[in-house]
């Protein structure tokens, strides 16, 4: 009786839990809001924050404002880690977002002329992603040695003399008309109503290694509430919804 007891009692916490998650709009909310329902059926509300930036998402989690958040990958949170001294984890790998060269003024990246403007996020991780990117096109080389956090510093051929001008990963679509070509994450480039597999000039492949994960504080990690939401975001309905809604711009990866 005590043993049946205490069952119910941790049942109804996990019912009364509310997980609030911090996602930038397009595709991370949309895909919140689709598992949301199934939360809902066992009694867990999830409240969806969304953000327009990188860095409050995990400064909010860091500090336990917010329960977790879904926005970026591995490679940019390690990074958070590394230079903010944050103790946050990664719980689950959902999804790839490749990562696409854009232009307004060239219908080919061979018609970019010399000292064309290049922006590109101003991360170290994104921006690192997108001069590999221009590296994978054949329009510039890297120091090898500079890996996923490459800077325009560490460029040893540049042919075109290409300017390369580091930009708030957000404000890449509305600069747009303004370079020649711009290195836009695949979340903005949707909210701005770009195609990356129908506008973009050059795109990742699908061998990235950039997935899109859920994250949270160490601590929280091992939470019911956590596990459930990570189960919910690991469904085939969710990968339905992904492949059907986004058209190979958002890639599953589980």
């Amino acid at each position: 009786m005590i043993l049946a007891l205490a069952a119910l009692t941790a049942a109804s916490a996990l019912q009364a839990e509310t997980i609030s998650v911090a996602a930038t709009a397009v595709p991370h909310a949309e895909i919140l809001e689709f598992v949301k329902p199934e939360l809902a059926n066992q009694g867990i509300t999830l409240d969806i924050k969304v953000f327009t930036d990188y860095v409050q998402p995990n400064t909010q989690v860091n500090e336990g404002r917010i329960d977790a958040n879904f926005f970026q990958h591995q490679p940019y949170l390690d990074n958070f880690n590394e230079n903010r001294k944050t103790q946050l984890v990664s719980v689950a790998g959902i999804h790839v977002e490749p990562f696409g060269a854009y232009s307004v003024k060239h219908d080919s990246l061979n018609d970019l002329p010399q000292r064309a403007q290049v922006a590109i996020p101003n991360d170290a991780t994104n921006g690192g992603r997108a001069l590999l990117l221009l590296q994978a096109a054949g329009l510039i080389t890297l120091n090898p040695e500079a890996g996923i956090t490459a800077t325009p510093r560490d460029i040893t051929e540049n042919p075109l003399n290409l300017r390369i001008r580091e930009i708030e990963a957000a404000t890449l679509p509305r600069v747009l008309n303004q370079v020649d070509l711009a290195l836009i994450n695949t979340n903005y480039a949707l909210e701005a109503g770009l195609s990356p597999r129908e506008d973009a000039l050059f795109i990742e492949g699908s061998e990235s290694p950039y997935v899109n994960i859920l994250v949270t504080h160490e601590d929280k990690a091992a939470d019911e509430a956590i596990q459930a939401l990570v189960d919910a975001m690991k469904t085939d309905a969710v990968k339905t919804f992904i492949l059907e809604k986004y058209e190979g711009a958002v890639v599953p990866a589980f």
